[in-house]
């Protein structure tokens, strides 16, 4: 077994093994360091924030050209190296997975606290007193927040829709945002369950889906569950009331036997026979799903063009 031989000098420095290339900081020039990487990140998306914000260009590194004042977006797209600058992007992300707003002012929040915490490390005061400073602070909004918020019942759609506009307002889709908040505050009020508590709302319930080509304005809302893909027999409908579905993990044809086997046929009868036999077996598969009930079939297998003539 080999023994570990520890890198420290005779007074008991450690030294450390760093890559090519690495540089080490540390103290006050550690702290500087890390307060400018954030700095720059909220300098970034600070010209995005409010009615006038400007929106930003992004091109990857595949060529995709994305135009954006959307904090969240902008963020996720950029490549940070820096820790400090990527715990405040990781900070924005968090913000926009459970509020769905707000990832810029966070951001630039962020990058004024810390800006304000330099000129007091400047006047020596210790890291710990302005942490401990930060979060009286935070404390005492909160409790502010609490006296000058107002409870909003389900029902006062007016309300609702006015939060949502708020939150497109500085958005591309700016021009239409009256027409988009009331399909939003429809949509949420759909997916909402009462509980002891309150209301409850996952926000997974509600899918998103796009299609380029058509007016903004051609936005809808279905009370259902659209699925993008084509039927297998165009005289299938395409929209089902009162829906009864059927998931298959098995295919809708005759399956090839696990072993090679030949069939003799002599005689236009003989064949007759032979594909009258498959009609009857894809037959049979299809009247035990309508003796079930279904209206739609989802199959994960293949369909045999028989089959889909009797479906």
């Amino acid at each position: 077994m080999a023994q570990a031989i520890p890198a420290v000098t005779e007074s008991g420095q450690p030294i450390l093994i760093l890559k090519e290339g690495t540089s080490q900081t540390r103290g006050r020039e550690a702290q500087r360091n890390n307060i400018t990487a954030a700095k720059i990140v909220a300098e970034i998306v600070r010209t995005c924030l409010g009615p006038k914000g400007m929106d930003k260009m992004l091109v990857s590194s595949f060529g995709d050209v994305t135009v954006t004042n959307d904090g969240a977006t902008i963020l996720k797209e950029m490549d940070v190296q820096h820790p400090a600058a990527k715990m405040l992007v990781e900070t924005a992300k968090a913000t926009d997975q459970e509020v769905g707003d707000g990832t810029t002012s966070v951001v630039i929040l962020a990058g004024a606290l810390l800006e304000r915490a330099e000129l007091l490390i400047d006047k020596n005061v210790h890291p710990t007193i302005i942490v401990d400073g930060y979060a009286k602070a935070a404390d005492k909004a909160l409790e502010l927040c609490g006296e000058v918020s107002e409870a909003i019942s389900p029902t006062d759609k007016e309300t609702l829709k006015k939060i949502a506009m708020t939150a497109m307002a500085s958005k591309l889709v700016s021009e239409n945002k009256e027409y988009l908040a009331d399909i939003a505050v429809e949509g949420v009020l759909q997916i909402a369950q009462k509980t002891d508590e309150g209301y409850r709302i996952d926000i997974g319930d509600i899918k998103i889906e796009k299609k380029s080509g058509a007016s903004i304005t051609d936005t809808k809302l279905i009370r259902g569950v659209a699925i993008d893909k084509e039927v297998v027999h165009a005289g299938m409908p395409k929209r089902i009331e009162k829906a009864k579905i059927a998931l298959l993990n098995c295919p809708l044809e005759i399956e090839k036997t696990e072993f090679d086997a030949k069939i003799h046929i002599e005689s236009p009868e003989q064949m007759k026979a032979f594909l009258d036999e498959e009609s009857k077996i894809l037959k049979e598969m299809v009247e035990k799903i309508r003796k079930a009930g279904a209206n739609v079939v989802f199959c994960q297998k293949g369909i045999d063009d028989m089959a889909q003539h009797f479906l």
